[in-house]
């Protein structure tokens, strides 16, 4: 891989985060489907890379680190994914994570009736699906191709340098 290959598919791996986040918003706040926490934190990974790819561009001389980040970032993605599809399958049971909403400080008694007539989503159910795949598991299989892809890039570094 030359180093213009590396740069077009860091590219493509911003646009797929792009789209990705772009999409959970899009389904979240036009199509009506409320995430689950571990939705919401299975977002935080696409748009780190959004940022460490942006980083990218302004100190090149960090590539390969940042390479490597990209790497632990989706590898992080892919396990709570597949810790997520474990609690959607009845695998695994439900955590805490899963019915957190604030746990910042001491809340209020009008607080605390708000939250318990807001409609909270389980983790175990899956509000949409695409080809009758949840999104979960859309994407344990887009981090284990970024993951692919990125390991491919990162091993194949100092060769083309």
């Amino acid at each position: 891989m030359t180093n213009l290959k590396i740069e077009i598919y860091l590219k493509l791996i911003l646009i797929i985060s792009l789209v990705s986040i772009i999409s959970a918003y899009f389904i979240e706040y036009v199509l009506g489907h409320q995430p689950c926490s571990l939705c919401l934190i299975e977002r935080i990974p696409y748009g780190l890379s959004i940022i460490l790819i942006t980083f990218n561009y302004f100190f090149k001389k960090k590539e390969k680190f940042i390479i490597l980040l990209l790497i632990l970032t989706f590898f992080f993605s892919f396990a709570i994914s597949v810790y997520h599809l474990g609690i959607e399958q009845g695998l695994l049971e439900e955590s805490a994570v899963c019915g957190l909403k604030d746990s910042t400080g001491v809340i209020s008694k009008e607080e605390i009736l708000k939250q318990l007539q807001e409609k909270t989503v389980s983790c175990k159910d899956v509000t949409f699906r695409i080809f009758g795949f949840s999104l979960t598991s859309i994407n344990i299989l887009l981090s284990l191709i970024l993951i692919t892809l990125l390991t491919k890039i990162y091993n194949s570094y100092e060769k083309n340098k």
